[in-house]
């Protein structure tokens, strides 16, 4: 299984497209078609968003692949606390194929993705 991994702050914008090119390309390299990939990215950047918006600072995000493209987003520092994700986890429940969301009481902390 191919292992590719990202750690950004989740307050620099740029990072986040350049989170969706990362997730991108491990779905072109895993052959699956283009409304699938662009469905992956969307995931991959709500899930990132889901962690700032519960007061996380940074992001490790982890890239698998073997027969599928699968993502882990962990969140790391900050203050974390609740958050409003309503619409995010809306999204990523209509858009991935299986999804586990990890929690620490109201925190999300993880957010599992495959496809």
């Amino acid at each position: 299984m191919k292992e590719f991994e990202v750690k950004f702050n989740l307050a620099d914008s740029e990072y986040m497209t350049a989170l969706r090119l990362v997730a991108g390309a491990v779905c072109n390299a895993h052959g699956l078609d283009v409304d699938t990939l662009e469905d992956f990215k969307v995931c991959v950047t709500e899930s990132a968003i889901i962690l700032k918006n519960c007061g996380f600072e940074s992001a490790r995000v982890v890239f698998y692949g073997k027969d599928s493209a699968e993502c882990t987003v962990t969140g790391i520092g900050g203050a974390p606390c609740g958050g409003d994700n309503e619409l995010s986890l809306a999204l990523i429940s209509a858009l991935v194929g299986e999804c586990e969301i990890k929690r620490r009481g109201e925190i999300i902390e993880e957010v599992i993705l495959k496809v």
